[in-house]
This record gives C-alpha cells, sequence and structure tokens, in this order.
C-alpha cells in the first residue's frame, strides 16, 4: 500500500493482485450484464407499469427520468466505486478503505445495512418470484382462457391460500439461485448473465412485437410518454424517486459486492451510465408491453399491484393465442427476477466466504437455507398467519402481516439509510482526491457529479426517507 502526495491512498501491484485471486468480470461488457440482471427484476416488469398507471402516465416518467440521472446514477457510482476501491464483500470493502483513509470503522456499517436489505428482500422475493413460475403452467395450460375477472381473482387468491405450493415454488426459485452463486463469479453469475439477459430482451420484444399488433400502441405511447401534469401530485414525485431509487438496487450492497469484482481498467461512470440506461430502457419497454394490452382490453391501468397476476391474466384469456403470450410474458418476469435474486444472496455469500472461512459452496448453502426458512414466515403470512401483525401495537405498522413488514422495512428504511449513507459518505468523507483517482473523470465531469452526489442527491433520499415515514 502507498499514499499519493495528496494524502490519497492508491493500490499496490500485490493488492491488485490479491483482488483479482478473487475473480474478475471477464470484460466490462459481464459487469453491465451481471449490473443489469440485478437492476432488471420484478420492479422493471411488475412494479414499474402499475405505478406509471397510478400516477398519470408520461408526466410521471418524464420525473422518473430526472430522478435516474440526480439520485440514482450518483449513488451507483458510489457504490461501484467503494466496491473497487475496496476489493472485498461490502462490509470488508468500507472496513478497508477506513483503516487505509484513516477513517471511523463504524461507516463499515453502510455495508452491513446494505448486506441486510438484500438478504431480507431476497427472503420474500423469493415467494414472487414462485408466483411468477406458477402462473407459467397456469398460463401454458389455458387456465385463463375464457375465464371473466372473478375467475382470474379466484386463481390468484387460490394461489395464495395454498401454503405448500407457495412453499413448493418458493423453494425452486431459491434452489435456482443458490445454484448460480454457488458456481462463483465467472462460472456462475457470469454465465448466468450471459444466458438470462439476452433471453429476457428477446422475450420482452416478443410482447413488445405483439402488443405492436393490438391496435393501441399509439395509445399506449402516448400515455407513456406525453406528460400530463395535471395528473402529477406531490405523491407521484416521491414515489418516482423511491423507485427510481429501487429499480437500480440501490442500498443493498449488491453494487459494491459486484464492484469489488470489477477490474481497474473499467470506467465506473460509463458502465454506471449504461447499466441504468439499459435498466429504464427495459422499464419503458414493459409499460410498451403491458398498456396495449390493458387498453385493447378495457382495462384501467392503474389497477394497482394486481396488474400483473390478475388484470393482465384477464387480458391473457380474452387475446387470440393468450396462452402462448402469457407463457412467455410470465418466463420473461422468472428470468427478471432469477437475475435479482441472484445479486441479492451474492453480498452474504461474499461476506461469509471472508469473514468465516467458508468455502463458495457452503457459505451460498448456508446463507441460502436461512433465507428460504425465513421466507417461509412470509408465505404462512398470506394465509395462515394472515391474521397476525406482529407490530399492530404502532400506529406505522397497523394491520401489517410479515410480507408487509418485510416490505415495509426494506424499501421504506434500510434501502433509502443504505443510499443516504453512501452519498454521505463518497461525498463528504473519502478523501476526494482518492474518488478523483478512482473514477477517473475529467475535471468538469467529476465537479459535476460531486456536487450532485453531496448536496441533490442527499436532499432527495432524505426526502423520501422522511416521507415514507410520515
Amino acid at each position: 500500500m502507498s499514499v499519493s502526495q495528496s494524502g490519497s491512498t492508491t493500490y499496490t501491484g500485490a493488492q491488485e493482485g490479491a483482488n483479482a485471486a478473487r475473480g474478475l468480470w471477464s470484460s466490462r461488457l459481464a459487469f453491465i450484464l451481471a449490473a443489469t440482471g440485478s437492476a432488471v427484476g420484478l420492479g422493471n416488469i411488475w412494479k414499474f407499469p402499475y405505478i406509471t398507471g397510478e400516477h398519470g402516465g408520461g408526466a410521471f416518467v418524464l420525473v422518473y427520468l430526472l430522478c435516474i440521472a440526480v439520485v440514482g446514477i450518483p449513488i451507483m457510482m458510489g457504490e461501484v466505486l467503494i466496491g473497487r476501491r475496496g476489493g472485498r464483500s461490502p462490509v470488508n470493502s468500507i472496513r478497508l478503505i477506513a483503516e487505509r483513509d484513516k477513517l471511523n470503522p463504524m461507516w463499515r456499517m453502510i455495508g452491513a445495512v446494505g448486506v441486510l436489505a438484500g438478504f431480507l428482500i431476497l427472503s420474500f422475493y423469493s415467494v414472487i418470484g414462485g408466483w411468477a413460475a406458477s402462473y407459467v403452467g397456469t398460463a401454458a395450460s389455458g387456465q385463463l382462457v375464457g375465464q371473466s375477472a372473478d375467475a382470474i381473482g379466484a386463481i390468484f387468491s387460490g394461489l395464495l391460500s395454498d401454503p405448500l405450493t407457495l412453499l413448493m415454488w418458493h423453494t425452486v426459485f431459491m434452489a435456482l439461485v443458490m445454484v448460480v452463486v454457488a458456481r462463483g463469479v465467472r462460472s456462475g453469475l457470469e454465465r448466468a448473465v450471459s444466458i438470462l439477459m439476452p433471453g429476457l430482451f428477446v422475450l420482452l420484444l416478443m410482447v413488445v412485437g405483439y402488443a405492436m399488433t393490438t391496435g393501441e400502441f399509439g395509445r399506449a405511447a402516448a400515455f407513456l410518454f406525453q406528460p400530463d401534469f395535471s395528473k402529477l401530485t406531490t405523491s407521484g414525485v416521491l414515489v418516482a424517486l423511491g423507485h427510481a431509487f429501487f429499480t437500480l438496487s440501490l442500498g443493498m450492497a449488491v453494487m459494491m459486492a459486484y464492484g469489488s469484482y470489477l477490474p481497474k481498467k473499467v470506467s465506473i461512470a460509463k458502465t454506471s451510465i449504461t447499466v441504468s440506461i439499459i435498466d429504464t430502457g427495459v422499464a419503458l419497454l414493459a409499460g410498451l408491453a403491458i398498456f396495449p394490452i390493458v387498453f385493447a382490453n378495457g382495462l384501467e391501468p392503474g389497477a394497482g399491484p394486481g396488474l400483473i397476476f390478475q388484470t393482465l391474466p384477464l387480458a391473457f384469456g380474452q387475446m387470440p393465442m393468450g396462452s402462448l403470450f402469457g407463457t412467455l410474458f410470465f418466463v420473461l418476469l422468472i428470468f427478471a427476477a432469477w437475475t435479482s435474486g441472484i445479486s441479492l444472496l451474492e453480498p452474504i455469500v461474499e461476506w461469509l466466504e471472508e469473514q468465516k472461512g467458508m468455502n463458495r459452496t457452503v457459505s451460498t448453502l448456508g446463507a441460502g437455507l436461512v433465507c428460504w426458512a425465513l421466507g417461509i414466515a412470509s408465505i404462512l403470512s398470506l394465509n395462515l398467519w394472515s391474521d397476525f401483525t406482529p407490530l399492530g401495537a404502532f400506529a406505522m405498522f397497523e394491520g401489517k402481516t410479515i410480507f408487509d413488514l418485510l416490505d415495509f422495512f426494506t424499501a421504506n428504511i434500510l434501502l433509502p439509510l443504505g443510499g443516504l449513507m453512501v452519498a454521505v459518505f463518497v461525498g463528504w468523507v473519502m478523501s476526494s482526491q482518492a474518488v478523483k483517482n478512482e473514477l477517473s473523470l475529467s475535471e468538469p465531469m467529476f465537479r459535476l457529479w460531486y456536487t450532485t452526489v453531496r448536496y441533490f442527491t442527499p436532499v432527495a433520499v432524505a426526502a423520501v426517507f422522511i416521507y415514507n415515514l410520515l
């Protein structure tokens, strides 16, 4: 280890070699596919279309794009920067940076908060991934054909009320995630995303191609891209801000973990911007795939969370070749959930390898089984424990089941808190010269990013954090 004249720590060849020994992405494209796989998930295919529908369309999309630029990209660059500079798991990367630059070691809690958030999210995310897996068979077998809205609702309600079926699909989904993560960086993560991400794009384009034949594609495009600011509310702005944060997998330690495998020669700024653009493009394509089908069948674009599992299945049941395209759509949903699930398990596995000296297979099996067991509580909260509200005595948590609490606690507390701490750490705590050296940006571009991450980003994230707690 050596120190430059500015006082910032730089890498030695030995340290670079140690990082490489852990495994590195083979190329910039591999990192982009992996990071995009993490970012592109249920948030893009399931959540973005329904919150866009709820908040009026085009004006919401415009605000969302602005939030990606002001909040999403700066924090993503900060997380990848931390991961690559530390070269270890999120917790240990920050610990090493703190040791080198003589900072308070408590800053490692940023990594701990992110790892915890990702682990908790995966426990119930896997349950939702199981819903998608179940619906592949439902659509393929023709069970949706000609069904009424009540019948479609009964199919979904029947799934949620059956704990054994939910457990089976939850187990299948977690097993798929664990198999990939156990194989390591190149043989597991990189190989999986190199197949799943192109497959996801092809499936999405096929569904968009079908949507173009419905006769309502123009109306859907206008809904998404023609802003009507009279429909935009303060709540809509804050939802857009929060979703921009969530959709890029920020605050979950994922980008720190993936950044730790990033070669020094790869530009953090270019890759972060590329990942953000692709992720946003997928969300918009999902809107163009879903809203023409919604409009063509006289359905409501603001149908809420049931849009994917109740509203769209109704449409698939009424349209020509609906079973085929319904099946393709839910396979697409599984691919999106799978790539995100892989990234959510990776940070805790990476930490167990370093901290506990476990090999890759054992650490994956241990973390995966604990996550799977926690997911059982979410499953039971949908049926047998549906009346159990552990924190119901508090007004903020009134009526919230275990599933609801995990969702609320991660999305509204841990993720914004983690993102806020990342912005403060890279913007105010780390040496500005060290940050500049890692990013390798031109002086004007660095100043733009640095000003944004120091001032605008923390204020925006704090606004979301406070709003969600009110």
